[in-house]
């Protein structure tokens, strides 16, 4: 009996480009026939955060079968500031009566403590949404169970890869502390965070992480009404050495924190710098909580391999300058999810590395790529030293500059300006940095 044989090259140099990342390789896959008989095609998400839940809400309500892995009880969230973007609330359907505080100040500490109000190019109806990450993640996971999504909550530990073209894949996993178990699926969506076991099961490869630390404490409230619809950014070697330091309002408390990527054995020194910064502010007030976690600098290597996919932190989308995750990790969830159920035909065929490629990475790297590569250079410039930082506070009291941060932060696109006013801008970019020394330094580097 013949037995039909597809094959196809599938080809991609599609990666967001970084210092870090590198070309995809040559991929080839073979597989028996596309169709799936008598069944549905069967997809794992784990990890149930923004980017896992978005996954799954997608892929169940496309018509695949699914499994949200998630290891922590609903109560448990991973560490986060909570910001969130304007547009991200309409795009993903996310009931008002979520958010903490509507964010209408934001107000800038250079390392001088000279202090710029950002945020006076906001229209009436524009704000930040913050809210807490136990909160956004628990409805979040809810809706992909509505959708169809069978929870699974148990810690995966261990991915078994096919030994043939068109085997499944199998999920080895503990249930209940102890109870070991295993799934077989036909895909895999790793949305389990920068320390992804999916993604060293597939040999994705590594990248550079800076540790985020934050800690939550609850306010007096006279003192918590100054942070009612302020959120405050600091900079400086005394609250990190290549981040910024943040307090940001939630429903009764306030998240202090600081990160780094360089001298991560600092941090707590870093925390204590932030501290003694906003101690008058803060005094009084009693630590609910204490917090770490890993965040990544840069996309893994590899995001695609066979017919796994990474999202979220796991794909290392959190952007540098800010250390916004959230939006990205939903977005390419839902993005990923989208991709598996139009590659087969809402769960009817069998798909491969080149769907996944084709559907999910190839139309994320269009979207995002610029992105990435303008706050990454941001980044280079601006956070380096003192002096840089000096020039980025000053320069944040423009309100050109104010404007299209803005506009690029809430709607999720690099805003588009005006030429002149562009100039302008370059110009008065070289002006900070001259005024605070950054090219004269910089200069006598290259001289000497």
């Amino acid at each position: 009996m013949a037995v039909k044989i597809q094959t196809s090259f599938c080809l991609s140099t599609s990666s967001i480009p970084t210092s870090k990342s590198k070309p995809y390789s040559k991929s080839f896959t073979v597989s028996a026939s596309k169709s799936i008989s008598s069944r549905k095609l069967r997809a794992a998400v784990i990890g149930g955060g923004p980017a896992g839940s978005s996954a799954a809400e997608a892929l169940a309500s496309g018509g695949v079968e699914t499994f949200l892995f998630e290891r922590n009880p609903p109560s448990v969230a991973k560490p986060c500031g909570g910001a969130i973007p304007l547009c991200m609330l309409e795009e993903f359907d996310i009931p008002h009566h979520l958010i903490d505080r509507h964010v209408t100040h934001m107000r800038i500490f250079s390392p001088s403590n000279i202090a710029v109000d950002f945020g006076k190019t906001l229209k009436p109806h524009e704000f930040i949404a913050m809210l807490r990450r136990e909160v956004l993640d628990s409805f979040l996971r809810s809706r992909a169970h509505s959708a169809g999504a069978t929870a699974v909550t148990g810690l995966v530990t261990g991915l078994e890869l096919p030994a043939a073209p068109a085997a499944p894949y199998k999920i080895h996993y503990t249930a209940n502390g102890s109870s070991r178990r295993s799934l077989t699926v036909d895909v895999v969506i790793g949305a389990d965070g920068a320390n992804s076991r999916v993604a060293r099961e597939i040999g994705a490869g590594d990248y550079a992480c800076a540790i985020a630390f934050q800690e939550r404490i609850k306010l007096p409230d006279e003192k918590m009404a100054h942070y009612q619809n302020l959120a405050e950014m600091y900079v400086g070697d005394d609250v990190s050495p290549d981040f910024y330091a943040w307090v940001f309002p939630k429903c009764d408390h306030v998240a202090v924190g600081t990160g780094t990527v360089r001298s991560k054995k600092d941090i707590k020194v870093y925390q204590r710098g932030i501290r003694e910064r906003v101690m008058p502010k803060i005094n009084g007030g009693k630590v609910m909580k204490v917090e770490a976690h890993p965040i990544p600098e840069h996309p893994r290597p590899i995001r695609v391999k066979g017919r796994v996919a990474l999202v979220g932190d796991a794909a290392g989308y959190v952007t540098k300058c800010s250390g916004e995750g959230i939006y990205f990790a939903a977005k390419s969830g839902r993005l990923c999810g989208n991709a598996v159920v139009k590659a087969s035909e809402g769960g009817e065929k069998m798909i491969d590395e080149c769907d996944l490629r084709r559907e999910y990475l190839k139309p994320w790297d269009a979207e995002y790529a610029t992105t990435f590569r303008f706050l990454d250079l941001l980044q280079r410039v601006f956070y380096g030293s003192n002096a840089s930082r000096e020039a980025l506070v000053e320069l944040c009291g423009d309100e050109y500059v104010q404007r299209m941060t803005f506009e690029s932060y809430l709607y999720k696109k690099l805003a588009r300006g005006r030429a002149w006013d562009d100039v302008k801008l370059l110009l008065n970019t070289v002006g900070s940095l001259v005024r605070s020394k950054v090219v004269e330094t910089r200069m006598e580097r290259l001289i000497l």
